[in-house]
């Protein structure tokens, strides 16, 4: 089996909610000397994609979801502990969370993992965050980034909300603000002057290690 038939295995065994196999192909996959940050990447996260997108089409619901959940779960207690932590010189810090009014959080958490997997420090809001939250804790935390993501049109003005609180408060240049999620784009990111967007959790931490001029 090569890398890449590995990867899809994983990430079809997350998808059908196989705890015990997403275990499995990630102890193979471990044999095989594969970087664990990778098969994290390329299996895990992007079977939980999947989830997301059959959740989103109405094919999953809240049960299915969470169960693969526990399934992604199973494989990052395998993998965790044999990641190597990149060196970046100074710790990076993130806040997370999905902006007030929403509950959808599938990609605020494969977000997270992705920033972990590289040795950031996170501080996940959780899902349906007052929007001060964000501004409070980043200031608390001394983070390094906002990061914020909806999955409903009716809530992206939040991201802008709290841009426009950093501003008032003459904070905005102490934060670059990374913005995600099913109806935002590039072009939206612009007009609320985000300094990032990402259609995925592996471009966010890409995007905010380009930012941070990490290699």
């Amino acid at each position: 089996m090569d890398k890449m038939e590995l990867f899809s295995e994983i990430s079809e065994a997350v998808k059908e909610m196989e705890d015990e196999d997403v275990e499995d192909l990630c102890e193979k996959s471990l044999e095989e000397g594969i970087d664990p940050t990778e098969t994290i990447r390329e299996g895990l996260i992007k079977g939980m994609s999947l989830v997301s997108e059959l959740y989103e089409t109405g094919e999953y619901f809240l049960p299915e979801v969470l169960t693969a959940s526990f399934a992604l779960n199973a494989g990052l207690d395998i993998l965790k502990p044999h990641i190597k932590q990149e060196e970046t010189g100074a710790q990076v810090k993130v806040v997370i969370g999905v902006v007030e009014g929403d509950t959808h959080d599938i990609g605020k958490n494969l977000v997270k993992i992705m920033c972990e997997s590289v040795g950031f420090e996170v501080y996940d809001l959780g899902r349906d965050v007052p929007l001060d939250d964000f501004v409070n804790v980043a200031k608390e935390k001394n983070c390094d980034f906002i990061c914020m993501s909806t999955l409903m049109t009716t809530t992206m003005g939040g991201m802008r909300t709290v841009i426009d609180k950093l501003k008032e408060q003459g904070i905005r240049d102490q934060f670059k603000v990374i913005i995600g999620g099913g109806p935002i784009s590039q072009k939206f990111a612009d007009e609320i002057g985000a300094d990032g967007y990402s259609v995925d959790a592996a471009a966010a931490v890409k995007k905010m290690k380009e930012l941070k001029g990490i290699a």
